[in-house]
């Protein structure tokens, strides 16, 4: 297609043979053959692969013609590194009537520590010795990195793939092993054959490149197997780790066996790869990657110890499992055609990664979290004038990492959610089925997904859904009461809150889903409008609320004595509902379009709030509006904290100081909370009990520190502005010799919390130090970036060290892109909009430059929204006792 930078179609894969071996570990490089076996649709002279940075060796075709075998040596070998592809140039034509065409390329490779193509991970082994294990990263288009190929989604093939390594190590791929045996040329390659192993693996289905993978070194691993049967036996499923960590494993194993027989039963069609093996890596750029039968870690998203882990990361694993295990079907089994739709990958497999964690722990309230957290980062985004589409163009594969966000994500899974809840989840998932089973091992686009959920729910979902998928932005539904009902308007939300004429050009299919009267029961009269306003009588005016469970993709502008009145009414409102009232409130006083005094005096009716999801909205928003006056009167600032001690204080009395054994994970997660925020505040008794738990963990006793509040007792100590040299040392000591899986991404993520000048530099240099893995460094701006004291010093540092963080950030542009977003994202003032503009000007942003806008964006509207309400917060505050 012309609006695409795609490979010519003259020639197209079928298999692909790929060889990997020679690796050095010393010199980190390594040699590999490929042979593609090709169908020949034109005749050509020439043929393009995509490749990067590798070494091509040598070039050359074998072809049959009725029965007639001759090679083809391409006569010259053309680089264009800009769009990443290599052409052979041929001495001959290859015809049409080539019945076989099998092009093999001979070249050399680079296993680099940018955790994308074939690459090492450093860790340090179980005998404290450094080292390293080497695995794959590929999507979106860095296969091309590992060996020359045909990089595009659609141009999917089969796959046979071997590897040559130390006879000690443990070799894996998408298949099981056929075959482990010393390889022919060992002597050749300068390694005695006996102490090396070629491996070689069984045939993969039909699949796109992005998803081979493989991965080796010094591993073992825990097993299990699942409850159903396939061909005829249990599934075997496997988590790898290096030495020493397998036992880390065990629960994301129970997760996966369960989930993959849930998503069998669902989508009433098996996994149907014949094992399915995960492994951690020790370095990694996302959350974890999908491909067949191999799934890749992030050490924190795989691994847990329920002795010595932080409880949030249970969660976070068990979301992860089935998230890439949801791909297995919705990305691996049936493949977005083009980038473009990438969210058919990414949006169904996080919707149907909750749908499983729901199931598997259903008293966790999954879906509450899932609107507290996923839903509101996915309207935060889309408000943004610099959004985009769910489904949105894409030229070029190299621009596509920027739409890995959480628009493709979250409301793509919203937005799923929302139709899956209007037609019936049973509906909804058997259309599923259909649309599963008619392009198993295709390509697809997003018409035949709702044609398949059309045909089994009998309406147009396509209709329906067109607008949420193809327009950027989503409605926000202001409400107004009169004598003849309820009326409400649609028009778009921008956080900026100056929707222009222009803007507001699209009219949404919305869902209202109200609940009324003392029951809450659902009003059924108006189920859904497609205008611009609607009036709806016979509403109870005691009780009523739009978007029952905030299954809508929208928000909701109450009138404030309606606002007012329905935070006295909380005890009919579901978990879910008061974290969309909160969140709603917050987020229209933030674009200008309500009172963020009125959000205040909101929160003030949850005092007595119970749950542990609501409590996290609150303290959420609560941190966000700390965060964007952090360059108010210090009066509002401390009034701010004070109303933040005041409002969670008495939950935390109730609960107590001490984790119980045994109590339910929320109430666990809701004192874990409790402890991270009065101690951001600064809360005199929280402070007291952390400084007297840390003396005991610096003197030595590790376990002082339950896993739990370690984060809050590292944000607490280091923000001290009077932190001892020694209690950062203390600290710091977490980056060589972690108490646990996760307690080095806990300590990155606490050091840019401190005050203390001496030690401000001291964080600030580790940045470019071998300390900070490439993986966190974004984590490092996480907790600069979110550090009001700090973040116009952090920024000041950006800038004077540029040309090195650049240097070691563009070594992975999703790294890069998270590190600038989030380094600059929660600044308030016009200065701040217009210092990030002028120095960005005349910088290369092409591979950040869409979170570099949105966040300009947010940094507009925080501005605009201070400088509305930062005198009326002001008055609030001292008004009701929090300021002087």
């Amino acid at each position: 297609m012309t609006d695409r930078e795609i490979l010519p179609t003259y020639v197209k894969p079928t298999h692909y043979t790929v060889s990997v071996y020679g690796i050095d570990e010393e010199k980190f490089t390594y040699q590999g053959t490929t042979k593609i076996d090709l169908e020949v649709r034109e005749a050509t002279d020439e043929i393009k692969l995509n490749y990067r940075y590798l070494t091509i060796e040598q070039a050359f075709l074998a072809v049959e013609v009725t029965k007639t075998t001759y090679d083809i040596t391409s006569s010259a070998i053309e680089y264009d590194e800009a769009v990443q592809v290599v052409t052979f140039k041929l001495p001959q034509t290859l015809p049409v009537e080539a019945s076989k065409a099998t092009l093999t390329v001979i070249y050399s490779g680079v296993l680099n520590d940018a955790m994308c193509g074939f690459y090492r991970s450093k860790y340090t082994s179980a005998e404290g010795k450094p080292t390293h294990m080497y695995s794959t990263q590929f999507e979106s288009s860095d296969a091309r990195r590992a060996f020359p190929c045909f990089d595009e989604p659609a141009l999917k093939a089969t796959f046979d793939f071997s590897i040559t390594v130390p006879e000690t190590w443990t070799a894996l791929s998408n298949m099981p092993e056929v075959s482990s045996k010393p390889p022919e040329d060992g002597k050749k390659k300068g390694v005695a054959p006996t102490a090396l192993k070629t491996v070689t693996f069984a045939t993969t289905p039909v699949m796109s490149t992005y998803l081979l993978a493989w991965a080796c070194g010094d591993f073992e691993y825990v097993e299990g197997e699942t409850a159903r049967l396939y061909h005829g036996k249990p599934l075997p499923v496997k988590v790898y780790t290096t030495k020493g960590l397998k036992q880390q494993g065990e629960f994301a194993l129970s997760c996966a066996t369960k989930v993959i027989d849930y998503f069998s039963e669902v989508f009433d069609i098996d996994y149907v790869l014949p094992k399915l093996d995960m492994i951690a890596c020790h370095e990694f750029s996302h959350g974890a990657m999908e491909n067949w039968g191999l799934i890749t870690y992030r050490t924190t998203a795989v691994l847990f110890d329920e002795a010595t882990s932080d409880s949030s990361y249970k969660k976070r694993v068990a979301y992860v499992v089935a998230h890439e295990l949801a791909h297995q079907w919705f990305g691996n089994l049936v493949t977005m055609d083009w980038w473009n739709e990438l969210w058919l990958n990414e949006g169904f497999a996080t919707f149907a990664g909750w749908l499983a964690v729901d199931k598997l722990f259903p008293e966790w309230d999954v879906f509450s979290s899932f609107v507290s957290e996923s839903l509101q980062d996915g309207l935060a985004l889309d408000s943004l004038r610099q959004s985009h589409p769910i489904e949105v163009p894409v030229r070029s594969v190299l621009d596509v990492e920027q739409i890995f966000d959480a628009i493709s994500y979250l409301k793509g899974a919203s937005s799923i959610r929302m139709i899956s809840s209007h037609l019936g989840q049973e509906t909804f998932l058997k259309g599923v089925s259909k649309y599963l089973k008619a392009h198993a091992y295709g390509n697809a686009h997003t018409s035949d997904l709702w044609d398949a959920i059309s045909e089994e729910a009998g309406v147009n979902v396509g209709a329906m859904m067109e607008n949420w998928i193809k327009k950027i932005g989503y409605p926000l539904l202001t409400v107004t009461e009169t004598d003849a009902g309820v009326s409400i308007a649609q028009r778009r939300f921008l956080l900026t809150g100056d929707v222009g004429p222009e803007d507001d050009t699209t009219t949404w299919w919305v869902p209202l889903g109200i609940v009324s009267g003392a029951e809450a029961a659902v009003f059924e009269s108006v189920s859904a409008f497609e205008a611009k306003d609607v009036t709806v009588a016979g509403l109870d005016l005691d009780f009523y609320k739009i978007n029952k469970n905030q299954t809508g993709v929208y928000r909701v502008n109450y009138p404030p004595a309606r606002l007012a009145k329905l935070g006295q009414q909380v005890d009919r409102l579901s978990s879910t509902d008061k974290v969309g009232l909160i969140a709603d409130s917050f987020h229209i006083a933030n674009a200008c379009e309500g009172s963020t005094v009125g959000f205040l005096s909101l929160l003030e009716g949850f005092r007595h709030e119970e749950s542990y999801v609501v409590w996290s909205q609150i303290a959420s928003r609560l941190a966000s509006l700390r965060s964007a006056f952090f360059e108010q009167p210090t009066a509002v600032r401390d009034g701010l904290a004070k109303f933040t001690r005041d409002l969670l204080k008495p939950t935390f009395e109730r609960l107590g100081y001490e984790f119980v054994d045994g109590e339910d994970y929320l109430t666990a997660r809701l004192r874990a909370l409790m402890f991270e925020v009065l101690g951001a505040v600064r809360d005199p008794d929280v402070v007291a009990y952390f400084q007297t738990k840390f003396a005991s963990y610096a003197a030595g006793d590790k376990k002082a520190l339950g896993p739990n509040i370690r984060s809050a007792v590292f944000g607490a100590v280091l923000s001290d502005k009077d932190c001892t040299d020694a209690s950062y040392e203390a600290i710091l000591g977490e980056l060589d010799n972690p108490s646990s899986v996760d307690a080095k991404e806990v300590t990155i993520r606490s050091l840019g919390k401190v005050r203390r000048p001496e030690l401000v530099k001291r964080s600030m240099a580790l940045i470019l130090s071998d300390k900070i893995p490439t993986q966190d460094l974004y984590n490092m701006a996480v907790s600069f970036g979110g550090n009001g004291d700090l973040r116009w010093q952090f920024w000041e540092y950006v800038k004077s060290d540029w040309a090195n963080l650049s240097a070691r950030l563009k070594t992975n542009v999703t790294i890069q892109d998270h590190f600038v977003r989030l380094t600059i994202y929660s600044f308030s003032s016009q200065k701040a909009y217009d210092d990030i503009t002028a120095f960005f000007k005349d910088k290369d942003t092409r591979e950040f430059a869409r979170s570099l806008g949105q966040a300009l964006d947010k940094i507009k509207a925080a501005s605009s929204w201070v400088a509305k309400d930062g005198a009326d917060v002001a008055a609030w505050l001292k008004e009701h006792g929090y300021s002087e």
